[in-house]
């Protein structure tokens, strides 16, 4: 049976909005633990639309150690996407990401590993 290509996020968000000619779009924001104990966060614009939910290189906007790092990057991608949303006039109110919501999946992911 074939993993998931998302079974490694950790935590997601949604951003609605609209492209430049008008039509809905859906971003997608999502922080991983890759191989190596790397975070990484990914950014894909209408993810639904594609063949294959398999990341492609180009939507991650940051890849590194640090969990703080990660979500900095993560955070600041969230808002930037927020607020051009809010000014197409697709307001959402989006929690941003925090250490607590990716303890509880990294101690699974870590310990529960077979």
């Amino acid at each position: 049976m074939r993993r998931k290509s998302t079974e490694g996020r950790f935590a997601e968000r949604v951003v609605h909005g609209v492209d430049d000619a008008g039509a809905d779009e859906t971003i997608v924001i999502w922080i991983e633990r890759k191989q190596g104990a790397t975070w990484a966060v990914g950014r894909a614009v209408n993810p639904q639309h594609r063949s294959s939910d398999e990341p492609r290189r180009d939507d991650y906007v940051f890849e590194g150690y640090e969990l703080d790092d990660c979500l900095t990057a993560a955070n600041e991608t969230l808002e930037d996407d927020a607020s051009v949303s809010e000014r197409d006039g697709r307001p959402e109110h989006l929690r941003p990401f925090t250490r607590d919501e990716l303890l509880k999946p990294l101690e699974r992911w870590f310990f529960g590993r077979r």
